[in-house]
């Protein structure tokens, strides 16, 4: 996929904190404080956010997702989408246009929404620019950042909702039960490979995140695509876009996963 923007300049972005202050900066200008952000405990609902246990008409319908997702999501497979998609060689198309196809799509993986996407991106953007008028990029951040989910359509491979949506995790170590449902890990091939199941599996302590494979989903996909087309984006909007899924344990960048996990 190519995604056409008409890029609009981005916002004023705030001056570099000096040392002395209680904030970090990422790259693009974006002030994250050290101590990391509060989260809500509710939504809007008054219902606590990312309840997968409560009991609802969701709740079946989440768990058998995850069910699937943690049997075939492999190494192997990762590799094999990320070599396939990465091609970006489907549909060209303008971002109006992609936001119109998830107008149809409920993601089977949350148990807080079940909206058309398209609801939910642009919901993710304005409250985005009600809390940072400022930020255009961070705006538009929130607006793109779940297009990838697009792989549902027939034009993108229609593939199943296993491999497009829900929570991500690392590929190549052994799975972590801070993970949803992680006792569907078990029917997983990597599950028993002696090469993936110890702690940092074929990873170095502290190498990061960009040396590690993380699941295949719309996170990863958008990711290649704006990459790929030479965003003009900063690259904590890169950040945002590629592991906003990616919350459950990010032991690499504490603060950085507050961050994520506030944003969506």
């Amino acid at each position: 996929m190519t995604i056409i923007i008409d890029q609009p300049e981005l916002g004023s972005q705030p001056e570099k904190l000096s040392s002395e202050t209680n904030e970090l900066v990422l790259d693009g200008g974006f002030p994250v404080p050290k101590d990391g952000f509060m989260a809500p405990e509710i939504n809007s609902f008054g219902n606590s956010f990312r309840d997968y246990d409560a009991k609802s008409e969701r709740q079946k319908t989440v768990e058998e997702f995850y069910r699937i997702n943690h049997i075939n999501q492999t190494y192997d497979f990762v590799k094999q989408m990320r070599e396939a998609y990465g091609k970006l060689d489907r549909v060209e198309m303008s971002i109006w246009e992609c936001c119109e196809l998830l107008n149809d799509v409920i993601d089977d993986s949350d148990p807080d929404l079940d909206e058309p996407q398209i609801e939910h991106l642009l919901q993710t953007a304005e409250a985005i620019r009600k809390d940072y008028p400022n930020e255009d990029w961070l705006h538009l951040t929130g607006l793109i950042h779940d297009l990838g989910k697009v792989l549902l359509h027939p034009s993108f491979g229609e593939l199943p909702q296993w491999a497009v949506v829900g929570d991500t995790f690392p590929l190549g170590c052994a799975f972590d039960e801070a993970n949803v449902h992680h006792k569907y890990f078990k029917e997983n091939p990597d599950y028993n490979n002696p090469d993936y199941s110890t702690k940092n599996g074929i990873y170095s302590e502290g190498c990061g995140l960009d040396n590690v494979m993380i699941s295949w989903g719309h996170d990863d996909y958008m990711y290649l695509v704006a990459k790929e087309n030479k965003t003009t984006l900063p690259p904590a909007a890169l950040f945002v876009i590629r592991y906003h899924s990616f919350y459950r344990k990010l032991f690499w960048i504490k603060t950085t996963s507050r961050y994520v996990e506030l944003l969506i």
